[in-house]
Order: C-alpha cells, then sequence, then structure tokens
C-alpha cells in the first residue's frame, strides 16, 4: 500500500460571462482578455474556450510574461453590447503543505543572497526576486508593512507565518462588496478596515514584500456549490483573488486571506502576477460607446462522479 497516496482529483466546469452595455454605439473595439485558466501545481486545464458575441473580427492567442493565456481581439463592426464567455473544465486536488518550512528570515535571506549559476533553483529564485517588489497597486505601506510584522515574529517558519497573517486579515478587516474599487488606494483600505478579495491580497503582498518576501498575485474561482457539510467561503458566484509565497527549494504556496486560509481544491487558478493590473480579465480600447455598464456572473460547478 502506499504511505502518501495522491490527492483525489476533482473536476470542476466553471463559466464566466463578462457583458458589456454601452450607451451609444460602438465603432471599434480592441481589447485583451485573460479568462482561459493556465495549467498550475495542481491543476490541469482539460478544456478552455472563449466565446464572443457579436463575432470578433480578429482573434489571436499567447503567453504573456508570466505565462498566463492572453487573448487579443479587434471588433470593427458597430455594436451597443458585447459578451465574452469563458468555459473551462479544470481538474484540481489540493497541493498538502509541507509540515515544517524554514525561518521566514532564512527565506529573506536566500532570496537576497548573489546568484551565481545557472542551475535550475537558482533560475527559481530569479523569477521568484521579481515578486519581492512593490507594483502600482500593491506599493510598500508602512503600515501595511507593520501589520506583517505582527505575523512575521523572529525565527517562525514561513508557511506557518503566511496562514496566520491570513487569518488577521480575515478577522481584522470586514469583506464588504462594492465599498471599493480597483484604484481605491491601499492607504484607504488600511484606513477604512474594509474591502474586497483584491484589497486582502494586495495588502497581504505589500507587507510580504515589504519584509523581503516574494509574493504574487492570484486570480481564479471558488466552486460556486461546496459538497454537503463544508461552508461556503466568501467570494464565490464571481471572480475570487488570493495570493501566493515562495517557499526556496519547494515551489510557490497559496494563502486565501479573503477567508483566512491556505487554498482548497475549490480555488481554481486563472492567472497571476504583481497585481491586479497584470491579470484583469478584460482591458482595451473602444471608439465610441459613451456610459457603459458592466455584468459579470460565475458558475464553478463539481462535476461528482456516478
Amino acid at each position: 500500500m502506499n504511505p502518501n497516496p495522491a490527492p483525489p482529483l476533482s473536476r470542476f466546469r466553471v463559466e464566466h460571462v463578462n457583458t458589456y452595455y454601452y450607451g451609444h454605439r460602438v465603432g471599434l473595439n480592441y481589447g485583451e482578455a485573460r479568462l482561459l485558466p493556465r495549467q498550475a501545481v495542481g491543476q490541469r486545464v482539460l478544456e478552455r474556450t472563449l466565446l464572443m458575441n457579436p463575432f470578433v473580427d480578429d482573434y489571436s492567442e499567447r503567453d504573456d510574461a508570466f505565462g498566463n493565456r492572453v487573448v487579443w481581439f479587434n471588433l470593427r463592426q458597430p455594436h451597443q453590447s458585447l459578451s465574452v464567455t469563458a468555459c473551462s473544465l479544470i481538474e484540481r486536488n489540493a497541493q498538502p503543505h509541507p509540515s515544517s518550512s524554514a525561518a521566514w528570515e532564512d527565506v529573506v535571506e536566500q532570496l537576497s543572497k548573489p546568484l551565481l549559476g545557472e542551475s535550475e533553483p537558482e533560475l527559481d529564485y530569479i523569477a521568484a526576486r521579481e515578486f519581492c517588489l512593490p507594483s502600482p497597486l500593491a506599493p510598500l505601506e508602512a503600515e501595511a508593512v507593520e501589520f506583517a510584522r505582527g505575523s512575521f515574529t523572529p525565527g517562525r517558519p514561513l508557511l506557518e507565518a503566511a496562514l496566520d497573517l491570513s487569518a488577521r486579515i480575515q478577522a481584522e478587516f470586514a469583506y464588504r462588496p462594492n465599498a471599493t474599487a480597483i484604484e481605491t488606494p491601499l492607504a484607504e483600505v488600511l484606513a477604512e478596515r474594509h474591502g474586497v478579495c483584491q484589497d486582502f491580497a494586495h495588502l497581504a503582498l505589500s507587507g510580504l514584500r515589504g519584509l523581503g518576501l516574494a509574493a504574487r498575485y492570484v486570480s481564479g474561482y471558488l466552486e460556486t456549490t461546496p459538497l454537503p457539510g463544508a461552508a461556503r467561503l466568501v467570494g464565490a458566484d464571481a471572480s475570487h483573488a488570493w495570493i501566493s509565497v515562495f517557499l526556496p527549494r519547494q515551489g510557490w504556496f497559496d494563502f486565501d486571506p479573503t477567508n483566512g486560509s491556505i487554498t482548497g481544491d475549490g480555488h481554481l487558478t486563472l492567472a497571476w502576477g504583481r497585481d491586479y493590473d497584470d491579470v484583469a480579465p478584460l482591458k482595451g480600447v473602444i471608439y465610441g460607446g459613451g456610459s457603459h455598464s458592466l455584468d459579470v456572473g460565475v458558475t464553478v460547478t463539481r462535476m461528482l462522479e456516478n
């Protein structure tokens, strides 16, 4: 008998619909979509398609600098609405965290050492170091760093401290949909003590990076309806965001500050980057249109075995 059996696999069907309504006709619409889930540790994408209505004139796919799948499209026919629907089938299992990890100060020291060779571990360090730096939506806020320091006491194991930080954010900040926008400064989130999943991810990133650690922003989905007896996580029915922390020689480990927990098999990764701006589901330029509104709907369904 295998003493360490592989975690059981779960399959999920994801439908993510974004519909824009414009006050006047749009003559030209140039856009980028990051709505096709990526492969990741513990996650295998079996199917992924993007459907647009009206049918676009130009469509191409590529990987961005972080390995996320990006769709570029161009719509030249006049239109007053645009619907973008991403449909995916994802196979997922929860990746267990190590029972122990290095002290966080030791990780900071390793990340700051000069690298001399081109071995695989050192290449991982090089890639991780980018995520030690501040970014536009996760600047180095002194208050965020001090808040994180309450979890990162001397000698504490990195993963234990990161989980504690996530739990403290969940306990001390109120989840309030529509209370903030993407452009809301982190300083305001800290002052008001409320926000949504993007705000809590940016708060954690600012604190972790301010301590010298590598942490990245992850966008994705939560299972809409959990299994019987399981608690429903905050952030379902919409796209979600969490963080990932780098542990040298072991990789990246995910934490959900909105729910104060590590991620489970119901967390499905869409993309990752430095902050929300790197993984925005849709961005682009339109000519015309006037005022506009956006409707978003996400459904994540676990495919139960017969």
